[in-house]
């Protein structure tokens, strides 16, 4: 499948298929941009109707399993789709996002002005560096990749997996063998899919960020 193309129906005949879905739109309760990380902000109108959309899409491939992050944003999107599909999501907290510790819900510019040299490390060491409290995203690798690789080894049928931007940039990178330093490169809307082939042979990337079947 092309990376741009729209998901179509020779996604059921795959085996060892992961669906990996970036939870809908979200209520953001300030309109400068602020550090998200593992805040529990609830979807909003527009993230219930993508989610919706893709229920509609998922009734149809026979799911075997749906696991999603254990953050309300996530999880409203897998009930969601799985009400349609008949299977109650697993919450899993391997998959839930980054955590950025103290600067989570403090917007970019307040965490400039107070901590400027943090704030640049940061930007300078994006793999490695971690918040105050928080995690870097090589730890989010170390989290998130034993979750994946164990749940592949044992699927059911196709898997779908709703979980962060994060964490699917870190799988990303871990699938194509590129540094974590890169992981901004990968683009990730809300509410886009991205689908991995698990194969005897290894992992095989098939569509990122693919958007919703029909346009919200």
């Amino acid at each position: 499948m092309n990376p741009t193309s729209s998901p179509d129906a020779s996604a059921r005949h795959a085996p060892g298929r992961i669906f990996l879905l970036r939870h809908g739109v979200v209520q953001s309760p300030k309109e400068e941009k602020c550090y998200v990380g593992q805040q529990d902000l609830p979807l909003s109108d527009r993230g219930f109707k993508q989610a919706a959309a893709w229920a509609d899409y998922f009734a149809h491939l026979a799911l075997g399993a749906i696991y999603s992050s254990d953050l309300s944003r996530c999880l409203e999107t897998a009930r969601i789709i799985g009400d349609r599909c008949r299977l109650a999501p697993q919450a899993r907290p391997a998959l839930r996002e980054i955590h950025l510790g103290d600067w989570e819900g403090q917007p970019f510019v307040s965490v400039k002005a107070r901590d400027p040299r943090a704030y640049r490390l940061r930007g300078e060491e994006i793999a490695d560096y971690r918040p105050p409290g928080g995690e870097s995203f090589r730890d989010l690798d170390c989290r998130v990749w034993p979750f994946f690789e164990a749940t592949a080894r044992q699927l059911c049928g196709p898997t779908l997996m709703v979980t962060h931007a994060g964490v699917i940039r870190v799988l990303i990178c871990r699938l194509l063998g590129m540094p974590l330093e890169n992981l901004f490169t990968i683009g990730q809307a809300y509410a886009a899919l991205t689908i991995i082939d698990a194969r005897p042979e290894g992992f095989q990337l098939q569509a990122l960020n693919l958007p919703l079947p029909i346009p919200i």
